[in-house]
């Protein structure tokens, strides 16, 4: 018999319900495994019978174990693996960490001397993957399998694996605490052994109405935390969905004749060992409790339980590529787990916060978190299995996981580097695997180039494993806690030592210490300061989560095709792009941790999975001809890059810019305009009968410069000049005016001139003519038109003109078409109003008659 610190081990279970199959058990592990029957069983047991504390000791003490042979068991809580192990040494008179040991993520006590060792099922997995025969374990005894955790259900469908191929001497053990155990039975292909247990008379009251909402539960616990203070005696454990309604919970009860202590995950391992133990000074304790005390562990003391009803469970949205924390209703099978701890060590009473009709529409069972959850880790560990064992048979499982979910863990894992198109994990997969984290953390830390990128990968694994330390700032008068700003970099100064009014101390010794983890499986020294990009460590591991903005600041677009909104007025709303690592799904998904993200810094194993598309365009904000080679990831063009542009597309484009877009495409000055609307005119006049039988007719027709003709012939007038040109800037250099005159013949050219010029001359100087006027009209101050009896004549009187006298200041006074009329009629008012305002200036009575004087200054 393998050597034991005992001479009999069922004396751990004396006087506990187990011991009763204790012999049943050791039979079938006993007998010589076949492929009809292997070595397994399934133990079932209420909460307290003693089955996690007295069954290991007992196979321990088996002959098929031999001299070297583990016995391992799996708990689904750190806190529960260590309590158990502990748990067991002391039964046997020493400490954890010799022939008793345990593992969890966070801590351990294991030696050469320890043959039961108690781990949590990702540590086992872990474990698993990297020595998939297990050569020194003998038994594997899976505890508290009713809980149907995904890690729970892979690892029995790996040992299973396990045992029908390549290790039929392997003994398997599941334990749980229902009687629904058939499908399993069946999976297993095991016997039964049930126990009935011990429990004492348990009274149980429901509440005449349920809880009305979420917000109400830590009011609606802390009321019934002070009536089970007034009715009962004894500690009181109160189960709620999670830390915030804990602390919550713990605010309202302030003042109360008791000590109010939490009990959860993220507790310090010291303040979980003190609330498992006796209280020491007589005084009665109420315990705040998360669902990890719902099994595997006792809290000495209890004998009242008041139980909210609801828990807390991811739920993995496929279409989003998210998992979420929903706040769920319990099932029938965990409320009397609940229920229970109050009738382990005496007569208890338990407070359900619920109605007996919401007890009687309650599910039986919890859905097992294979059908709710991120199946990335599984997929994984799966094709890592399948690769490593060389099996190409469908796992046993209890249940096979949803099409949708898998195939969206396919997706990321391909984009991430993990599996081929095929489904087949690579060589950078299996080093994922290796890294005993979640397969986007894992690829983070491979990304990292240098010492002190994979010391900041560590940092960053940590914080994002564990809880944000950066918790909402709670504010008065019941108003919404402010959430606090998401940049990842405040939390790494966090990390480094830097203070915050809002930290949250208790998560950064967890966050510090994972780090620790995670540096030593990189083989990072631990004094290593951690130095580089967190974005691009970031992008590496969430490369569907990259985040380009919309727009409009904080509303942005991620990779994956879905949106996603930051605070506007948090400090990375400014950013076009973010690595987004921490996303919230509400209403719309909400980026609650990310950085800013620069499309230089991408890390290689992005970039290698990137698609690039060469595209010819015109910026339209800077106006040049560019060919960009462009970077994608999903449906976001995250990088350009500019390359030569040939001459000819060049000019294709910018002439099709100058059709679409022409007179602001060019530099339309009014020369331009002004020479549009003298050809109009001079086209006029040479299609009118008068102009039939001149010599005018024998030169070419007159061209259409009007805007829709110029644009609908630009490739005729404007292709010969675009040499050189790549840019809207550089067709703004082009004297436009020049281009169309160019196009009129000398002779048409002379004519214009002639006939239609752009100043006509007069006696005190000249007079601008605007001809893009219904009827052109020459503008000039009075005193330049003095000693001028007539209007003169347009293309010899074809076209009229008329004349527009200018203030000496330069406004018009008075337009006319008959200049020898309007010096014998208006004139004279005219005068009258410019002689009292311009007295220094010459306002003859008939200015027909005037001889002209020169303009000697500026009016």
């Amino acid at each position: 018999m393998p050597q034991t610190l005992f001479s009999d081990p069922d004396d751990i279970a004396n006087g506990l319900p187990v011991k009763e199959i204790l012999p049943q058990l050791r039979a079938v592990l006993a007998a010589e495994p076949t492929a009809e029957r292997p070595a397994s069983a399934i133990v079932v047991a209420p909460p307290g019978a003693g089955k996690t504390t007295s069954i290991p000791p007992v196979l321990a003490a088996s002959a098929w174990r031999g001299e070297s042979g583990r016995i391992i068991m799996l708990e689904p809580r750190r806190l529960a693996a260590r309590a158990a192990a502990q748990r067991i040494a002391s039964l046997m008179g020493e400490e954890a960490g010799g022939f008793v040991g345990y593992r969890t993520r966070i801590d351990s006590a294991v030696s050469a001397r320890t043959r039961i060792e108690v781990l949590t099922e990702g540590l086992f997995l872990r474990r698993l993957l990297g020595d998939p025969m297990l050569e020194d374990v003998a038994c594997v005894i899976l505890d508290e399998v009713h809980e149907r955790s995904l890690e729970a259900d892979l690892a029995l469908a790996f040992c299973l694996d396990l045992q029908r191929t390549l290790r039929p001497d392997l003994r398997l053990v599941a334990m749980s605490a229902t009687a629904e155990t058939e499908r399993l039975a069946s999976l297993m292909n095991a016997p039964v052994l049930t126990s009935e247990g011990r429990m004492f008379a348990l009274e149980v009251h429901h509440a005449k109405k349920d809880i009305p909402t979420l917000r109400d539960i830590a009011p609606a616990t802390a009321a019934g935390i002070r009536q089970a203070l007034a009715e009962t005696t004894g500690d009181i454990l109160a189960f709620l969905p999670g830390t915030g309604e804990i602390r919550r919970t713990a605010q309202l009860l302030d003042g109360i004749s008791a000590t109010v202590l939490p009990l959860h995950g993220e507790l310090h391992p010291a303040e979980q060992a003190r609330v498992l133990r006796p209280a020491d000074n007589g005084e009665r304790r109420v315990i705040l409790a998360t669902s990890i005390a719902e099994t595997s562990l006792t809290v000495p003391g209890v004998r009242v339980v008041v139980d909210c009803g609801y828990r807390r469970a991811p739920r993995f949205d496929a279409g989003a590529g998210l998992s979420r924390l929903d706040t769920l209703r319990i099932s029938r099978a965990a409320a009397r787990q609940r229920a229970g701890r109050a009738g382990r060590e005496a007569p208890g009473t338990a407070y359900c916060l619920w109605s007996a009709s919401t007890q009687r529409a309650m599910p039986q069972h919890d859905r097992p978190e294979i059908l709710e959850a991120d199946l990335a880790d599984y997929v994984l560990a799966t094709a890592l299995w399948a690769d490593t064992v060389g099996t190409s048979e469908p796992l046993p499982l209890p249940d096979q996981p949803p099409g949708s979910a898998v195939a969206a863990a396919r997706e990321l894992l391909e984009q991430l580097g993990a599996l081929d198109q095929a489904g087949h994990i690579t060589p950078l997969g299996k080093r994922m695997a290796q890294l005993g984290t979640h397969p986007r953390l894992a690829a983070m830390l491979l990304a990292a180039r240098t010492g002190e990128e994979a010391a900041m990968a560590a940092d960053l694994a940590a914080l994002l494993e564990e809880r944000d330390p950066l918790r909402p700032r709670h504010t008065a008068h019941g108003k919404p806690p402010i959430t606090p700003p998401a940049d990842i970099g405040l939390r790494l100064d966090l990390i480094a030592g830097e203070d915050h009014p809002d930290a949250d101390r208790a998560a950064l010794s967890r966050i510090r210490l994972a780090a620790k983890r995670f540096r030593s499986r990189l083989n990072v020294p631990q004094h290593l300061p951690a130095q580089g990009n967190p974005a691009a460590l970031l992008a590496a591991g969430f490369p569907d989560r990259i985040a380009l903005c919309r727009g409009e600041p904080g509303s942005y677009r991620l990779a994956n095709g879905s949106n996603a909104r930051l605070r506007r007025d948090d400090g990375l709303s400014p950013h076009r792009l973010l690595a987004v690592a921490g996303l919230h799904l509400r209403t719309a998904a909400e980026i609650r941790l990310a950085a800013p993200l620069d499309l230089n810094d991408l890390p290689p194993t992005l970039l290698a999975r990137t698609q690039e598309q060469v595209e010819t365009t015109l910026d339209p904000v800077s106006g040049n001809i560019l060919a960009r080679r462009r970077t994608r990831i999903g449906c976001l063009v995250l990088k350009d890059r500019t390359e030569k542009v040939k001459p000819e597309e060049a000019a294709a484009l910018l002439l099709v810019h100058v059709r679409d877009n022409l007179e602001n495409a060019l530099n339309w000055t009014e020369a331009v305009k002004q020479l549009q609307a003298r050809v109009a005119l001079a086209r006029s006049v040479h299609t009118t009968p008068e102009s039939a039988g001149s010599t005018q007719e024998e030169e070419p027709a007159w061209p259409d410069f009007s805007s829709p003709a110029l644009a609908q012939t630009v490739a005729d007038w404007l292709a010969p000049y675009m040499e050189g040109r790549n840019s809207v800037a550089a067709m703004k250099e082009l004297d436009v005016h020049t281009l169309l005159r160019n196009l009129l013949t000398y002779t048409q050219y002379q004519w214009l001139e002639r006939e239609l010029p752009t100043h006509l001359p007069f006696p005190g100087g000249r007079a601008e003519v605007d001809y893009t006027q219904p009827v052109p009209v020459a503008s000039a101050r009075a005193q330049v038109f003095y000693g001028t009896e007539q209007t003169p004549l347009l293309a010899g009187g074809r076209i009229p003109l008329r004349l527009a006298l200018l203030s000496p200041a330069g406004r018009p006074q008075a337009i006319t078409a008959d200049l020898g009329g309007f010096w014998q009629g208006g004139w004279a008012d005219m005068r009258r109003d410019m002689r009292g305002r311009y007295p220094r200036h010459d306002w003859p009575e008939n200015p027909a008659l005037a001889p002209a004087k020169p303009r000697t200054r500026p009016s």
